[in-house]
């Protein structure tokens, strides 16, 4: 059987790479990785920026024979727009000076011999997803964290998701004091919809399993 964990390498690249996905969550997001790659469907991940989290679906891709999708603009969300409290102006395109996180993405992958089991979509989500015809085995919500972002992440990927597949959505939030409450709105829809179980909590990651015959 897979490994559950990633191995030191793979959990060296991670923990190198820009992003704020803490340990614990991350680790997760990776056994529910290797746990959908079971289903011998592609992974799909919204929100890329750097990579953090794109290492570990690709390492689990990696493992189970199948391809990690990572979908995003790359001109960064909301709150890491300058002025703003996660900006980074290390990945501020200089001749353009608006954010580019792609080149970033691209080193975090090479560096983690991970480029082969990635396909990176470049652009915006509602889009990609409404050109999209393959089912996937996971839908990782971690994208833009307004209402509008989330619920078209939401309404735009999870029909794609297989019976069994899993639907992972980070930066949940119970209560307001915590962080937004996009994210968990989405997470309440997807419960009160009767097609999804939730199997695990980590902190704000919630993993849920879409219940057979359910996909759209």
């Amino acid at each position: 059987m897979e490994p559950r964990t990633p191995d030191k390498q793979i959990l060296a690249a991670f923990e190198a790479a820009k992003g704020f996905m803490p340990a614990d969550e991350g680790l997760a997001l990776y056994a529910a990785a290797v746990e959908a790659g079971r289903l011998g469907l592609p992974l799909l991940e919204v929100g890329t920026y750097c990579g953090r989290s794109t290492v570990l679906l690709a390492d689990a891709a990696r493992a189970a024979g199948v391809i990690t999708v990572t979908v995003d603009h790359h001109r960064g969300s909301e709150e890491q727009q300058p002025g703003w409290e996660y900006h980074d102006p290390t990945v501020v395109d200089p001749e353009l000076g608006v954010m580019d996180t792609l080149p970033t993405f691209r080193r975090t992958l090479h560096r983690a011999g991970l480029e082969e089991y990635v396909v990176a979509l470049v652009g915006r989500s509602p889009r990609a997803a409404a050109l999209w015809g393959t089912p996937l085995g996971l839908v990782f919500v971690d994208g833009g964290h307004t209402d509008e972002h989330a619920t078209a992440d939401y309404e735009g990927w999870t029909p794609h998701l297989a019976p069994g597949g899993l639907l992972v959505i980070h930066d949940v939030f119970p209560d307001p004091a915590d962080g937004g409450q996009a994210p968990y709105r989405i997470y309440r829809r997807a419960l009160e919809s009767g097609e999804f179980d939730e199997i695990s909590v980590t902190r704000s990651l919630r993993v849920l399993r879409r219940r057979n015959g359910t996909a759209g």
